[in-house]
């Protein structure tokens, strides 16, 4: 494997890449992170072992910076930083697994190979869209024609279902189950009413409508 390390004590550092070297793999070793984003955009690599207190720029800057570019390389955190508050920040922000100094280099080396073998996925849209209409998950925002759309929570959790299965048909059963977490009910109409109060919002308003409702099945969301 090509492997990009990013460490700035040199005694670390070295022992990494000698190791994972004896092991047959191609290593780059770099000690500041500005370089090693650079090294990491132009490279081609099967996994990054990273040091989260770079000069330069600090290794969770440089990760959250390649998730930002769709850079979907493996990243392995190798830091001192060991609290579980610690762990989770550095895999929110798109490592893939976190090991704590001290280290043993053989289970170092095991969870190098565990990552790369994991298979790499598209990152999560954060934007839906459908004909002129456009939900924005990260601001929470929703507009049709470029207007903005004023959604309850629940209103805007049924509409991100339909959106993420644009063009398949939900059935009440389904939407029940994702958005309010009924698993059984037949005599609710939660889903009906809710649908119409979205209707009047994305779709009454406007000369062309989304929401289609499939008589005898449910309900889906189209593109035209």
């Amino acid at each position: 494997m090509k492997i990009l390390v990013l460490e700035d004590d040199n005694a670390i550092g070295s022992y990494i890449a000698d190791g994972l070297r004896e092991e047959g793999h191609s290593v780059d070793l770099i000690a500041d992170g500005a370089d090693g984003l650079v090294q990491a955009t132009v490279g081609s690599y099967d996994a990054m072992v990273v040091d989260r207190m770079l000069p330069g720029l600090d290794g969770m800057s440089v990760v959250k910076t390649l998730r930002a570019t769709k850079n979907l390389t493996p990243v392995l955190f190798l830091t001192s930083l060991g609290g579980v508050d610690d762990r989770i920040e550095g895999l929110l922000a798109g490592g893939d697994d976190y090991l704590v100094k001290p280290f043993s280099f053989g289970e170092l080396s095991a969870r190098i190979m565990a990552i790369s073998r994991r298979p790499r996925t598209e990152a999560e849209p954060t934007i839906l869209k459908a004909a002129d209409l456009e939900m924005d998950l990260l601001h929470r925002r929703v507009t049709r024609g470029g207007q903005t759309l004023d959604l309850l929570p629940r209103e805007f959790a049924l509409l991100e279902h339909l959106l993420r299965r644009k063009g398949r048909v939900q059935t009440r059963t389904m939407l029940m189950e994702a958005v309010w977490d009924i698993h059984y009910d037949p005599l609710t109409n939660v889903v009906d009413t809710h649908i119409s109060r979205l209707r009047g919002k994305i779709d009454k308003p406007y000369e062309t409508e989304l929401i289609e409702t499939v008589r005898g099945s449910g309900y889906r969301i189209n593109d035209v």
